[in-house]
């Protein structure tokens, strides 16, 4: 009898594929509560990394990290009135605390534009306060009919950052900024995911921005995956709340603002554009564990290879794990690290000790083959980057093949349902186009140019609409 699957192929259920591989892989389990999520240590460390590499772009930015409440007045999401509309729906809302009822809700933070305006407004006096760049990493809650790990939870963790400008000018060439140097840096560069940036439709638009600049990724089954947004929010909030500075003209000016977010989603994004069906594959320069160095059976000098292996690759700048749980089957372990995606295994028993040798298997194209073990130091890092831009390829040529041209609704939805993406010129779809979309489960996923750049306007000639199935 053929040997069952550890996961559900991919061609068979692509849904049931995706939480095989969560399960199996130890990346999450769902929470008691309906919606809710705990992110177990190999997935949380898989976050911890996105968040490194996020970070240091961000401060890169010029942003400074802080911290608000999570418990937002009801009142304050009440004072924009497209921002409230559109959260309304997801909104957690606490009447009670301390066993009594309380004199005023409080909203559990679905995002933060209310909150932070409100300190805003007074720490903004003078042109000299600004630009005001702030980030936090937090929690947020959305309440989520239908749930699904990573991707909609109603609990999850993000950043989200908030800044006040002198002038328009000055916003939307930060929000641009943000768009392009941190989050699409991070995402071609690190995830190895080839996103598609552009301007999201009015219908799309952030609740309450006046423009929502978009990253998207084409999933392993031609879905689409928004990844991260950059807001820009105009002098909405800044009008709403009073966030005023003296100019240097002596006039008082109302600031202008952006708002910008990325999350857990992209760890889901990271199984769905990359995983293949022996699990989860993760680019190199993001894994927590790039190499993993496993001693195959029980044996003093194999034991002290692997040991020392291990330090040796540590010492060269590599994220090094050292597998000598030799009271496991060693098949079991092997599929274990195959499933966690780590981009390589170096495997040593007694017979590679003889010849000084060891395995080396890659999970990115795959394979194994037999290397000298004093070579591993200076091989492996150009082993990783080959597999870095490997899995970037495999994203660009997947998304560009499965990407057709189309001019008439009908064709966009043919080509959703046939799992890939569409074009179709924005004049000849236009709104009323992308209501008949709607209908049928497809949406326009962004605006960009003829060129493939991020259009000035939303009715800017030229302007070529995305439309997919989403997640």
């Amino acid at each position: 009898m053929a040997k069952a699957p550890v996961l559900t192929p991919r061609a068979d259920d692509f849904p049931r594929w995706y939480q095989d591989l969560i399960g199996k892989a130890e990346l999450a389990d769902n929470g008691p509560v309906r919606g809710t999520m705990v992110i177990r240590p190999y997935g949380y460390g898989l976050w911890e990394r996105m968040q490194q590499e996020m970070d240091a772009r961000i401060k890169r930015a010029g942003a400074s990290n802080a911290y608000f409440p999570l418990f937002i007045p009801q009142s304050y999401l009440t004072r924009e009135a497209e921002h409230v509309e559109g959260f309304a729906p997801e909104l957690a809302v606490v009447t009670h605390g301390g066993g009594k009822e309380l004199e005023e809700p409080v909203v559990v933070r679905p995002t933060s534009e209310t909150i932070v305006n409100a300190s805003f407004a007074k720490w903004v006096q003078s042109y000299r306060d600004l630009p005001l760049l702030i980030n936090q990493w937090a929690n947020v809650v959305r309440w989520e009919m239908r749930p699904r790990v990573f991707l909609r939870t109603t609990e999850f963790l993000w950043q989200e950052g908030h800044t006040a400008h002198a002038t328009y000018e000055e916003a939307r060439a930060y929000a641009e900024y943000i768009h392009r140097e941190v989050y699409a840096d991070f995402m071609v560069n690190v995830l190895g995911i080839d996103v598609v940036l552009g301007r999201k439709t009015a219908r799309e638009r952030f609740a309450g921005a006046i423009n929502t600049l978009t990253l998207e990724g084409m999933m392993g089954d031609g879905k689409a995956l928004q990844m991260g947004t950059s807001h820009e929010l105009g002098q909405n909030f800044a009008k709403a709340f009073g966030i005023q500075y003296l100019s240097g003209d002596g006039q008082q000016e109302h600031v202008w603002q952006t708002s910008w977010g990325s999350s857990t989603r992209m760890v889901g994004g990271l199984i769905m554009a990359h995983g293949d069906d022996s699990g989860l594959r993760v680019p190199p320069r993001l894994a927590p564990v790039q190499v993993v160095v496993l001693a195959i059976k029980e044996d003093e000098a194999v034991l002290a290879k692997v040991r020392e292996v291990g330090e040796r690759l540590s010492a060269a700048g590599l994220r090094v794990r050292v597998d000598d749980r030799t009271d496991t089957p060693f098949g079991r372990r092997a599929v274990d690290w195959e499933l966690k995606g780590v981009p390589v295994r170096v495997e040593i028993g007694p017979r590679d000790l003889e010849g000084g040798t060891a395995m080396l298997a890659r999970r990115v194209p795959g394979g194994k083959e037999p290397v000298a073990v004093d070579a591993l130091a200076g091989l492996l890092p150009v082993v990783l980057e080959e597999d870095q831009a490997l899995l970037l390829r495999q994203s660009r040529e997947r998304r560009e093949a499965r990407t057709a041209d189309v001019r008439t609704v009908e064709e966009a939805v043919a080509a959703a349902a046939a799992g890939g993406w569409a074009r179709i010129p924005w004049a000849v779809l236009g709104e009323e186009g992308e209501a008949r979309l709607a209908e049928q489960g497809v949406t326009v996923r962004c605006l960009v140019a003829e060129d493939g750049s991020v259009p000035d306007a939303d009715d800017a000639p030229g302007n070529v609409a995305v439309v997919a199935r989403a997640y």
